[in-house]
């Protein structure tokens, strides 16, 4: 997601403005310590004109 954020010049705290959450959510979401609602993870996909299976990598915690 940081990627995709840097590419489109886009400073954390417009990102989190356009999706309404604090930008302090967009930190965690870019290093990896939350994950996002459904609703969250698409409207961002969305900002950038991807999926969700892009942006997100989705890893199983009980296998």
């Amino acid at each position: 997601m940081k990627e995709y954020r840097e590419k489109a010049l886009m400073k954390q705290n417009e990102l989190a403005q356009l999706v309404g959450v604090r930008r302090e959510t967009i930190v965690h979401l870019e290093n990896n310590k939350y994950n996002p609602s459904l609703k969250l993870a698409m409207d961002i996909a969305k900002i950038f004109g991807t999926t969700v299976e892009y942006l997100f990598e989705f890893i199983d915690e009980e296998v």
